[in-house]
């Protein structure tokens, strides 16, 4: 008598919400489990953008490697003055490096190495530009925000002044 094997087919690629919100979770669990827990200064390399000189170490658009892929953390190095911008907030800047000043909304606040810049969540958004008080000594912070909030609260980001290091290229 001659057997017969049937195989179970499996789901065809083109998958409906319920599963693709199944796969997606599976894919956000792999990637705690399994993406890197070591970004090293080393792995990223410094960037002159409209906004400043800065180094992304996590950015969700970016970097898709990392345990934590919600977060944005990136480092800028003050050289004179940041550019200024307004976004709704919702960002820790911890100095590492330096003394300096933020103009949130016209307010200054003086910072130095050691302190915690907050900027709050805030309807319109707050505009903010970051300086360098002593321009050729170094002067770094990193910011850190969890991306998922941002976009709950659909921040916008509007560039209104480039940093003076800016050419328009992108390194």
């Amino acid at each position: 008598m001659e057997k017969t094997k049937t195989a179970a087919r499996e789901p065809e690629s083109s998958q409906n919400v319920y599963e693709a919100h199944f796969k997606a979770r599976r894919d956000f669990t792999d990637r705690q489990n399994t993406g890197n827990l070591l970004v090293k200064s080393t792995d990223r390399e410094w960037e002159i953008c409209r906004q400043a000189k800065m180094k992304s170490y996590l950015s969700p658009w970016m970097f898709q490697d990392n345990a934590l892929n919600d977060w944005a953390v990136f480092m800028q190095d003050i050289v004179e003055r940041s550019g200024r911008h307004r976004h709704q907030g919702g960002l820790a800047i911890f100095v590492l490096e330096g003394r300096g000043w933020t103009v949130v909304d016209g307010v200054r606040m003086d910072w130095e190495k050691g302190d915690l810049i907050l900027l709050p969540i805030k309807p319109g958004g707050c505009e903010h530009q970051h300086f360098n008080a002593e321009p050729g000594k170094p002067c770094k912070w990193m910011a850190m925000y969890y991306s998922r909030t941002l976009e709950q609260i659909a921040t916008t980001m509007e560039q209104v002044e480039l940093s003076p290091l800016y050419s328009g290229s992108t390194k």
